[in-house]
């Protein structure tokens, strides 16, 4: 079970940002960060995507996973994202993530359990995924930084906080978000 998380992670970040050697070399002149500063980018990326999905949706932090240059933070969103308002959901979230200068790389348009990937104009690579029942998680891979320690994140959970065990289904009925009427 730890092996396939393992390689999940792997797999996943090198499809996401392409975890290599030369990803350590940044652009002109920038000094390249540490695990902690880029864990707090990370969680700055989060911050802002949050933000900007109205009516906000309630969230738990999710597993920080660390490889040998790189890292993930995850959220996963409690609210209950219906079939028919996920297209909307995904609508904002591809909106803020163009408005903030991120690349779309990529769309997974499948009904059931569609997915966008992006990337920030500082390599970081940030997905957007909807898993069963609606729930929707997000990931942000860092790019290859210096190793060093990194704390938890420190944003406020607006219900209980799942990081580092299970994450339960989506169980806070929103009723714009959860609707399962069409968007007007």
């Amino acid at each position: 079970m730890k092996l396939r998380r393992a390689l999940g992670v792997v797999l996943a970040c090198v499809s996401m940002v392409g975890c290599s050697a030369s990803d350590r070399s940044v652009a002109d002149g920038e000094r390249v960060m540490n695990m902690q500063e880029a864990a707090d980018r990370a969680d700055s990326i989060l911050e802002g995507t949050f933000r900007a999905i109205r009516p906000g949706v309630r969230w738990t932090h999710g597993e920080t996973t660390a490889g040998s240059c790189d890292l993930s933070r995850r959220r996963a969103v409690m609210t209950i994202i219906s079939e028919q308002r996920r297209g909307g959901f995904l609508g904002v979230v591809e909106r803020s993530w163009r408005k903030s200068g991120y690349e779309i790389t990529s769309v997974n348009s499948s009904p059931r359990f569609p997915a966008i990937y992006a990337k920030s104009p500082d390599g970081f690579g940030i997905r957007l995924s909807i898993g069963g029942q609606g729930q929707a998680f997000f990931e942000v891979a860092t790019p290859c930084v210096d190793k060093s320690t990194v704390a938890d994140p420190t944003a406020e959970t607006d219900g209980p906080n799942y990081a580092g065990g299970p994450i339960p289904r989506p169980d806070v009925h929103d009723d714009f978000w959860s609707a399962t009427s069409p968007l007007p």
